[in-house]
């Protein structure tokens, strides 16, 4: 017992380091010969998890949704799946595009069946997929001399700028077949074809858009913040607030004062002027504009009565101010047949001609009609929900709200409504995705939202 105790008693400091030091051998040697032994290699293969705090939270998620085949929705996979499966001709349910994990996407556009992203990056500043039969992505080859006339994943589009790495591109936008882009420094540039002027550019007889590298840089007098694309025109709001158009304008949505087409862009003309424009849309051929201080102004198609309130002609080539009654307007949204607007009050208004949200006793209104708030999403649950901000496709109508919800409603053709089917709806309904959504773009039948994580 003495003994024992003699070996308790503290020993001197080397008899400690000698027993330390043993202790360390006898374990490595045990662990090295366990029955199941350790793959280092797959150890450092498998991922950290780190815990995400508000300095390190990914900001940048998109969704896409509708029809696949041309490639628009990005996702290669849809297209080339794995283990024989069948290619998807659809979409109807949001899928998470792979593709903005690794880009930090900060806009997005959708064209007739093509999708354009804007990306911070140092090297290329734009991505784009889907039909490239007008190069309306750029110039994509399989190799030399042979273009590709679809894209099933993002691909870049190669600018023409001064200083790659310290330009950031901040808007992007698309129409039929061409595409618009603006800088941080002003600049705009667009490409894709140009049958109309809508590019900004001379019109060439017969030049062929297929293949072509073409990337033309606008020269303008006045630095351009903002841009808008039509079917077949383009609309650019400058630092003033003026509105400068060009493209197709048979229907007078150039707003020059006359049903010309024309590539030189230049101001739009009657009551915007002196106007300061914040906001333009337009998906066809009508165009809606907001100035600083809530006015709406309409010009172009008014077939469906969209400008039912100031003409009862089919065309209207010159802006008119739109007396709608509504109070102060913040968002306008302009689709084939259809308009809506967000007002100062958080109310949703929707008129002309169409599904226009509010069921099948309402499918002609050539004045703003109120959808009730709690089709949007406010009630007791979620009162401090709001609209704000309305999109729009050629035939559907989309609405975001401040809870980060997205409420879609119109035509479903191929799913575009994300809504897990591909029936029309007559009320607006909330797609399902599992992230806050911060802004949505519309195509003919598909649509892209960019989004940020719940956590």
């Amino acid at each position: 017992m003495l003994h024992s105790l003699k070996c308790i008693v503290a020993p001197p400091n080397s008899r400690k380091l000698l027993s330390w030091s043993r202790g360390v051998k006898y374990w490595s040697e045990r662990l090295s010969k366990r029955k199941y032994a350790g793959n280092t290699e797959q150890e450092d293969a498998l991922p950290v998890i780190k815990y995400i705090s508000e300095s390190t939270r990914p900001d940048n998620r998109v969704y896409t949704w509708g029809y696949a085949e041309l490639g628009a929705l990005g996702n290669k996979n849809l297209l080339k799946p794995r283990n024989g499966k069948k290619p998807y001709a659809y979409l109807h349910r949001p899928m998470r595009l792979g593709f903005a994990e690794l880009n930090k996407v900060t806009d997005v556009a959708c064209g007739y069946g093509f999708t354009v992203m804007a990306v911070n990056r140092p090297d290329y500043k734009v991505f784009g997929c889907g039909i490239n039969t007008d190069s309306q992505i750029g110039l994509q080859e399989a190799r030399a001399g042979h273009p590709l006339e679809r894209v099933i994943a993002p691909v870049p589009i190669a600018l023409p700028l001064d200083d790659p790495e310290r330009v950031k591109v901040t808007r992007v936008a698309c129409g039929r077949g061409h595409t618009a882009i603006v800088t941080d420094g002003g600049a705009v540039f667009t490409l894709g074809n140009n049958a109309y002027g809508q590019c900004g550019r001379r019109v060439v007889e017969r030049e062929e858009y297929r293949g072509s590298a073409t990337v033309h840089r606008v020269r303008l007098d006045e630095l351009v913040r903002d841009v808008t694309c039509g079917q077949d025109h383009t609309l650019m709001v400058t630092e003033s607030g003026r509105v400068l158009s060009c493209g197709w304008g048979t229907d007078g949505q150039t707003g020059r004062g006359g049903f010309a087409s024309t590539w030189e862009p230049r101001p739009v003309v009657g009551d915007v002027e002196g106007e300061r424009i914040v906001r333009v849309a337009c998906s066809a051929d009508c165009v809606l504009a907001v100035s600083e201080s809530g006015d709406v102004f309409g010009w172009g198609n008014s077939e469906y009565g969209q400008l039912g309130s100031v003409t009862d002609e089919q065309q209207l080539g010159v802006a008119r101010r739109l007396p709608l009654g509504v109070g102060r307007v913040r968002d306008v949204a302009s689709a084939g047949t259809m308009c809506a607007l967000i007002n100062d009050k958080d109310e949703v208004y929707v008129w002309g001609y169409g599904m226009l949200g509010k069921g099948p006793e309402l499918e002609v209104s050539k004045e703003p009609s109120l959808i009730p708030p709690a089709l949007l999403g406010r009630n007791d649950f979620s009162p401090d929900s709001v609209p704000v901000s309305v999109v729009s496709g050629l035939y559907h109508l989309a609405v975001t709200t401040s809870a980060g919800d997205l409420f879609t409603w119109g035509h479903n053709q191929h799913g575009a409504l994300g809504l897990g089917h591909t029936e029309d709806r007559l009320f607006p309904l909330r797609v399902s995705i599992p992230a806050r959504v911060t802004k949505v773009a519309c195509g003919v039948d598909h649509m892209a939202a960019l989004c940020r994580e719940y956590i």
